[in-house]
């Protein structure tokens, strides 16, 4: 709980900085700027167990549809300062997602910032206790939710002693390697190794 209070607050800090420009920029979620991937982290703090189970019988049970369709609803409805006073009023809310536990919280915060600051070219790092923790926890049926393929492939970080996989090596930080689990598509210059064309954006 303390690493997830303490990457709260430093992300609040970070979104507080941002440009309305920054604020309107891609994030590396397909389809979604960074105010919708702040609008959707906060969106546990916001919505209760009933509008929630709503919500989600108007999407049709689907959860990842559920999320789109309400991130983008508030998204538009609420102003920058308010996505931001969603987080800041709440780094030390208990939220955690069904059946993951303090460390899918975790992951939850660590990724979708990532999402954020990789995005917009900002050089934050995630402290590397917290990064472990997220890396730690990782099983192969994360890897199979986000669907991502690293058949053949050693993803081996640069900065920490962690790799996983075996096969064609891809190096990056051990932040970006994270973000290539979860399917992302990083900016060029992050990866590098064979397989490197194949995560990066063009």
């Amino acid at each position: 709980m303390a690493a997830i209070t303490a990457e709260r607050t430093e992300l609040a800090e970070v979104f507080a900085g941002l440009t309305p420009r920054q604020w309107d920029a891609p994030s590396l979620c397909a389809g979604w700027r960074v105010r919708e991937v702040l609008a959707h982290t906060t969106m546990p703090f916001r919505m209760g167990g009933g509008a929630f189970g709503w919500e989600l019988l108007r999407s049709g049970g689907r959860f990842n549809r559920m999320a789109d369709r309400v991130a983008r609803r508030d998204a538009t409805r609420m102003p920058a300062e308010a996505l931001l006073a969603a987080l800041r009023d709440n780094v030390a809310h208990p939220w955690s997602p069904p059946g993951g536990g303090l460390g899918g919280a975790l992951s939850h915060e660590v990724i979708h910032g990532l999402d954020s600051t990789v995005a917009l070219g900002l050089d934050r790092r995630v402290p590397t206790d917290r990064l472990m923790l997220v890396l730690g926890s990782m099983q192969p049926r994360n890897v199979r939710y986000f669907g991502t393929d690293l058949t053949g492939i050693q993803l081996r970080a640069t900065d920490v002693d962690w790799s996983h996989g075996a096969g064609e090596p891809l190096r990056g930080l051990a932040q970006d390697l994270l973000l290539v689990v979860c399917g992302r598509l990083l900016p060029p210059g992050h990866l590098s190794g064979g397989p490197a064309a194949r995560f990066t954006a063009r």
